[in-house]
């Protein structure tokens, strides 16, 4: 059940950030992936700089931090 709550809230994830971030999604699986990595990279960046989220909301916002972080970098490296 936890493994299926991580792919909604990285699904949930890829699509704000993509959303937040002024460009086009990457579709329902470029969605999820950008989320569920993000998750993974929000949540690594947080525990370096000593933060902690608790609960759903608290996911949701690391992954979508993370998510962002993800997109920033993927379109900083397309663009050159």
């Amino acid at each position: 059940m936890n493994f299926i709550l991580f792919l909604l809230i990285g699904l949930c994830a890829g699509w704000l950030a993509g959303k937040l971030m002024k460009g086009g999604g990457f579709g329902m699986i470029g969605d999820l992936v950008v989320g569920v990595i993000g998750a993974v990279l929000g949540g690594f960046v947080f525990g370096l700089l000593g933060l902690a989220a608790y609960g759903l909301i608290g996911s949701l916002v690391v992954a979508t931090v993370g998510a962002m972080l993800l997109l920033f970098l993927v379109r900083l490296i397309k663009s050159t």
